[in-house]
């Protein structure tokens, strides 16, 4: 295996806002996002966003509020709101994961598409 002589390492995505088309994807906050995301997640189908994620459904806004909080600090994984740009409305959250600037490896999880952003 050679190395790689010219690598630098990535900076950290921690608090970067990434800029799409037709979305953002901006770092998650409780006090920004929680509503939206709990509205856009509680349109018709979106109970089966849950199957396959560690946490939720959730009950009520404060209870999704909560683990956003919960979540918001984190520097391995890092979560992102997905942001409609045509109307600024959250409707996802996905993240960053595994990450190792020094190896320039990331991951992406915990993907969660409303059923407002599916089939778009």
């Amino acid at each position: 295996m050679s190395e790689l002589s010219n690598f630098i390492p990535p900076p950290h995505p921690k608090g970067i806002t990434l800029d799409g088309q037709l979305v953002r994807l901006e770092p998650l906050g409780s006090k920004r996002h929680a509503q939206q995301l709990f509205d856009s997640n509680s349109e018709e189908g979106g109970e089966d966003n849950w199957t396959y994620l560690p946490y939720g459904p959730f009950i009520t806004v404060n209870d999704y509020a909560d683990w956003l909080e919960s979540i918001e600090g984190n520097v391995d994984p890092v979560f992102f709101a997905i942001i409609r740009r045509q109307d600024e409305k959250a409707l996802g959250v996905a993240s960053y994961l595994r990450i190792s600037p020094s190896d320039g490896s990331i991951e992406v999880g915990h993907i969660n598409f409303s059923p407002l952003l599916q089939r778009t």
